[in-house]
C-alpha cells in the first residue's frame, strides 16, 4: 500500500516536471521568434540620417598677409631744454596734452638778457658816433692835405681810426646777435606739432643750459611709424610686393582680434639680422584718431598678394588623417565620402584648396567624429561665412578638428 502510494507520487512529479519544461521551451521559443523578427524589422529599416552642418567650397580672391609683432614708434621724439641759465617765471603748457610748432612752452626770466642787449646796442650808438667824427676828420685831414696844410701821415692815420672804428662796429652788430639771441631763447617753444609728456620743471625752478633731465619731451603722433620683424625667407615675398607699388599695412590690438589703424609699408632694413634669422621693417600710419600711442604693442599685418579666383574652404571643415588633409563630401544622395585635399594658403578662417574640391561642392563643417564613407547624413546649412579675411604665411595654421581615418 504505501509502495502503490509512492509510485503515485512519483508518478505525478515527473508529470508536472515534463509540463514545465514544455511551458519554459515554449516561453523561449517564442521570445527567440520576437526578438528575430524585431532583428528582422531593424535591418529592413532604412539607416537614421546624422545631423550634420554643413559649407559650400567658394571662389573667392584670397589675400595673403605676412603677420608679425611690432611696436609703435613716433617718427620725431624731442626733450625740451634750455639754452640759457636763468628761473622760470612761466609754464605756458599742460602735460598729456597737444601743442603746436611754435607754441610758447616755458619762460625764463628775460632781464639779465634784455639788460646785455641794451648794453650791446648803446655800445653800438656810442662806437657809430665815434665813426662819425672821425669821418668828418678824416675829410678835413684830405682838404688841408691837398693845400698842403697837413701831412699825409696825420691823413693815413685818420683813416686807419675811420677803418678801426667801422671793424667795430661790425662787432656791436654781432654782440647785439648775439645778445638777441640769448634774449629770445629766454622764451622756450615747441619745436614740433606733438603731444607732450610729464612736466619736468616747476614755476620758480632755476634751469641751465648743461641740464641732461630737460623740461619736457615731445612726440609727434601723426604721422607714426610701427616696427616690426619678419623670418628672413619671407624678404623675397615682402620686395616684390614692393617693386610692384605701395604695400598697405595694418597695426591690430595684440591679441589680432581688432584694427586700430592702416597704412603702408615705410621700408625694409637693409640686413638680416643674423643672430635671430630676422629682418626688421617699418609701416607709417596717418594715426589721424591717435589710436596708436607711443611704445604700445601690437600685431602687424602687410599684404604680400593676392590670390585670385581662389578655391577657399573653412578651416573648420578640414581633417587630418593618416594620409594627410581630408573633407567629408555631402552627395546629391546624402550620403558622405572622404575626399582627400591639399592647402596652399590659410590662416585661422579660411584655406586655400589647390587639389580635391571645386566650388559648389558641399563639404561637412561640424559633426565629423560620427561619420564614416557612405554615411547618411541630414545636412543643415552653415552660417554664410563672412568675407576671407587674410591669410598667413609667417604662422603655423592651427590645429583643426580630428576625425576619424578615412576608409577606403
Amino acid at each position: 500500500m504505501v509502495l502503490r502510494e509512492k509510485l503515485g507520487a512519483h508518478r505525478r512529479w515527473m508529470i508536472g516536471a515534463g509540463l514545465l519544461v514544455v511551458a519554459l521551451a515554449g516561453y523561449f521559443g517564442w521570445h527567440g521568434w520576437q526578438a528575430h523578427e524585431a532583428a528582422v524589422r531593424q535591418a529592413q529599416k532604412p539607416p537614421t540620417a546624422i545631423p550634420v552642418k554643413v559649407v559650400a567650397v567658394r571662389s573667392a580672391d584670397f589675400p595673403v598677409y605676412l603677420k608679425g609683432l611690432g611696436t609703435v614708434q613716433p617718427f620725431d621724439t624731442v626733450t625740451v631744454k634750455s639754452r640759457v641759465d636763468g628761473q622760470v617765471i612761466k609754464v605756458a603748457f599742460k602735460q598729456g596734452e597737444m601743442v603746436k610748432e611754435g607754441d610758447i612752452l616755458v619762460q625764463i626770466d628775460a632781464k639779465p638778457y634784455q639788460a646785455a642787449l641794451d648794453q650791446a646796442l648803446a655800445k653800438k650808438a656810442q662806437d657809430e658816433a665815434n665813426l662819425k667824427n672821425a669821418e668828418t676828420n678824416l675829410e678835413r685831414y684830405g682838404d688841408l692835405a691837398k693845400r698842403d696844410f697837413a701831412s699825409r701821415q696825420q691823413v693815413d692815420t685818420q683813416q686807419a681810426s675811420v677803418d678801426q672804428l667801422t671793424a667795430q662796429l661790425k662787432g656791436d652788430e654781432a654782440m647785439i646777435d648775439s645778445a638777441q639771441t640769448q634774449l629770445d631763447y629766454t622764451t622756450i617753444k615747441s619745436p614740433l606739432t606733438g603731444r607732450a609728456g610729464f612736466r619736468l620743471v616747476d614755476l620758480g625752478n632755476i634751469v641751465h643750459a648743461n641740464d641732461t633731465t630737460g623740461m619736457v619731451s615731445i612726440v609727434r603722433m601723426q604721422p607714426i611709424s610701427v616696427v616690426f620683424t619678419a623670418p628672413e625667407e619671407n624678404v623675397p615675398d615682402v620686395t616684390k610686393a614692393l617693386a610692384n607699388g605701395d604695400v598697405p599695412a595694418d597695426a591690430l590690438t595684440s591679441d589680432g582680434k581688432r584694427v586700430l589703424s592702416k597704412g603702408k609699408l615705410a621700408l625694409l632694413n637693409n640686413e638680416v639680422d643674423q643672430a635671430s634669422g630676422t629682418i626688421r621693417m617699418k609701416a607709417s600710419f596717418d594715426n589721424n584718431d591717435n589710436a596708436l600711442w607711443p611704445g604700445l604693442s601690437v600685431t602687424t599685418r602687410i599684404l604680400v598678394r593676392t590670390v585670385k579666383n581662389a578655391t577657399v574652404l573653412a578651416q573648420d571643415a578640414i581633417q587630418h588623417g593618416p594620409n594627410g588633409l581630408f573633407v567629408f563630401v555631402v552627395g546629391p544622395d546624402n550620403k558622405v565620402q572622404t575626399k582627400e585635399i591639399k592647402v596652399a594658403e590659410q590662416d585661422r578662417q579660411d584655406a586655400v584648396v589647390t587639389d580635391g574640391l571645386a566650388a559648389g561642392q558641399k563639404v561637412v563643417l561640424s559633426g565629423q567624429y560620427r561619420l564614416e564613407n557612405g554615411a547618411t547624413v541630414q545636412p543643415t546649412d552653415a552660417e554664410t561665412p563672412t568675407p576671407v579675411a587674410s591669410a598667413t604665411i609667417a604662422e603655423a595654421p592651427p590645429a583643426a578638428e580630428t576625425a576619424p581615418a578615412p576608409k577606403p
